[in-house]
């Protein structure tokens, strides 16, 4: 059954339907040997409408209405003019405020797509023109949106939380440290770059210019606000908050700012709505295809033949890590998340290991794999949005994978890292 399942599916792909279709057609054909034939599909019907029927997803087309609104609106420009003040004159310091404009962007919308759009529109032609070379440029922008999947609102951390029935506010906080770790080795790094490559630094800003950008940026600081101290200070749920912060972006972007007019909001919905529903049938696919596979027993079967099940924790999570990371690279990080986390549980469980880190260090395997050749979602965003060639793109990505990487072994070697803030926040 595996092997029809498996053969069905990477021909699919070949052909180059989008995922979903090889998902739909693989548990199809699991049903078909698992019941004896197409009169059962309606068991695979109840498996999608289970897959999309937890609550906490609602918060994922509300996350994304709101992070399109400010894409297309003014709030990421305004974050990135007053990181820009701060920032934009030390060496390096351009790379710097990209890196933390992409933090900034990523607290706000939890997309990754959504912050190669709206900070690597506004800051690579600048960084062109200050002299950094076009491929540490991507790479930089490519790279760093993916701390939107680590710092919350994360996208990816809503999936996993579904799935795994993990909390989601504990995922959200415990993604804080390893996003900021992230950033500033970023930082580090792009000080290096700057020297090495003798960039100039940009123009000190007045105090005046850096007060001006903070009232400018005061608004969508209340974001990130809105989203933590929400969810922390017990006044809203995840998936509240995910509403709260679309009437917010509404409110900001079509009353305050007044970037475009009522009747676009249509428009903007209706992008979302598309989005939504791939998104929605990923999920539904994904999670018929999970039911059928721990049916007919084949994670068990893989794990004895891999011999997990007598795996020490850290193996177990180098194992996750890895497999994560692979497959990343080539399918889209949320059917990975659907497919894997169903077959590492148990697994997680019976090892007592916290599943909050776990899903940290998933989204973490996720947010590599988005930016890492040969197909990751982030390298294709940016091949559209700045019509470069595929080669371009991933040209200076290694150094930054490799970081990434490190910080996964630190989450390994030292929880503290993710688990500080998440016991600090839901002591008892």
């Amino acid at each position: 059954m595996m092997a029809w399942m498996l053969g069905a599916m990477i021909v699919l792909l070949l052909l180059g339907f989008p995922m979903m279709i090889p998902l739909i057609v693989g548990a199809m054909i699991g049903f078909v040997f698992m019941f004896g034939g197409l009169d059962q599909m309606n068991f695979m019907i109840q498996q999608f409408m289970a897959g999309i029927r937890p609550a906490s997803l609602i918060a994922v087309p509300m996350f994304i209405l709101a992070a399109d609104i400010m894409t297309r609106g003014q709030s990421a420009d305004r974050l990135i003019a007053m990181v820009m003040s701060f920032i934009g004159h030390l060496k390096g310091g351009l790379a710097i405020s990209t890196a933390t404009a992409c933090t900034l962007f990523g607290a706000v919308s939890g997309s990754t797509q959504a912050t190669v759009v709206a900070v690597g529109s506004s800051l690579r032609p600048k960084m062109l023109k200050a002299g950094y070379k076009d491929n540490f440029v991507l790479a930089l922008i490519v790279n760093a949106s993916d701390i939107a999947f680590l710092i919350p609102p994360s996208i990816g951390m809503i999936i996993y939380g579904v799935v795994s029935n993990t909390s989601i506010s504990e995922l959200f906080i415990a993604g804080i440290g390893p996003g900021l770790l992230i950033l500033v080795m970023f930082a580090a790094y792009s000080v290096f770059y700057a020297i090495r490559h003798k960039v100039p630094t940009e123009p000190k800003s007045s105090v005046k210019e850096r007060l001006l950008a903070i009232k400018q940026a005061v608004w969508p600081l209340g974001f990130p606000v809105i989203i933590v101290g929400g969810i922390y200070g017990g006044v809203f749920s995840p998936t509240e908050a995910a509403a709260a912060c679309v009437l917010y972006a509404v409110i900001l972007e079509f009353v305050v700012f007044r970037s475009f007019p009522l009747a676009s909001l249509f428009a903007i919905a209706k992008s979302t709505g598309l989005t939504t529903a791939v998104v929605f049938i990923l999920v539904a696919a994904g999670a018929a295809f999970s039911w059928i596979i721990s049916f007919a027993q084949i994670p068990q079967t893989l794990i004895a033949s891999l011999g997990l099940a007598d795996a020490s924790p850290i193996m177990l999570m180098i194992a996750i890590c890895v497999s994560f990371f692979i497959g990343c690279m080539f399918v889209d990080p949320i059917v990975v998340i659907l497919i894997l986390v169903p077959i590492f549980a148990p697994l997680v469980e019976a090892a007592g290991i916290d599943p909050v880190l776990v899903g940290v260090l998933i989204t973490l395997q996720v947010a590599i794999g988005s930016a890492t050749p040969p197909f990751g979602c982030d390298i294709f965003t940016a091949i559209a949005i700045f019509r470069r060639p595929y080669w371009e793109v991933i040209k200076g990505t290694p150094p930054f994978i490799v970081m990434l990487l490190v910080v996964a072994g630190l989450l390994i070697a030292f929880p503290s890292i993710a688990l500080f803030l998440r016991d600090l926040a839901f002591a008892d």
